[in-house]
């Protein structure tokens, strides 16, 4: 258990554990939601959100962090559920990203009624925002603050276990690992209660070591989540 932390010199870096809430009611058929549909979790992600959490039972963190959404904090909560720790904090930039129009539409939904305009959103989904939401660059600014802030704690906030989404969560490894926005739809996943971890031995800029991506072998997947 944590074997994914070993040798991590906590006074002296930023150890981040980031997933993504589990299932909720809306997650099949696969839909956008963003900020404008708050729903809580399935009992398919309750159940990912325990295994999550026994996955996770010997690891201490310094910082517990949430969107403040529903299907977030519900999952949060059951990851601290039983620990002594650290109170767990919301903070609105690990919101997912606002949609717009497009808020808790199917794909086919969606290109029934904006299909051009989304074949040009996902060329660059970093640079076009939703229509009526936001780019992946405003989610970037807010990842990016977070990121900052931080980092900037030092010692105090050595090792923080964020709970978010899959764009917020993209779009912060793209920020971690200096990959162009514009790529994160393409580059990266962050399944249901997933565990990514990076290690930032510096700022924001000087980007990260990751350490563990979108691993999902705690919820029986043996293929860890790339299968």
């Amino acid at each position: 258990m944590g074997c994914f932390l070993h040798g991590v010199e906590r006074r002296a870096v930023l150890t981040i554990v980031l997933t993504r809430h589990g299932r909720t009611p809306r997650s099949e058929p696969e839909q956008h939601l963003g900020q404008g549909v708050d729903v809580g979790l399935s009992a398919e992600g309750q159940t990912e959100a325990q295994a999550l959490a026994r996955r996770l039972s010997e690891v201490g963190f310094d910082r517990v962090v949430t969107s403040p959404a529903r299907r977030a904090r519900e999952t949060a909560e059951i990851l601290c559920r039983g620990r002594d720790g650290p109170t767990l904090e919301e903070d609105a930039r690990l919101a997912e990203m606002d949609y717009g129009a497009w808020e808790g539409l199917t794909y086919e939904q969606i290109d029934a009624r904006d299909g051009a305009y989304r074949r040009r959103w996902e060329k660059d989904p970093a640079a076009l925002a939703c229509p009526g939401g936001e780019s992946g660059d405003q989610v970037a600014a807010r990842a990016r603050s977070f990121l900052a802030d931080a980092i900037s704690r030092g010692p105090e906030g050595g090792r923080i276990l964020v709970v978010g989404h899959a764009t917020l969560g993209r779009i912060l490894l793209c920020l971690a690992l200096g990959i162009p926005g514009r790529d994160f739809r393409r580059r990266f996943r962050q399944d249901p209660a997933s565990l990514t971890v990076l290690r930032f031995p510096g700022s924001v800029e000087d980007g990260a070591l990751l350490l563990v991506a979108n691993d999902t072998a705690h919820l029986g997947d043996t293929r860890g989540g790339w299968g």
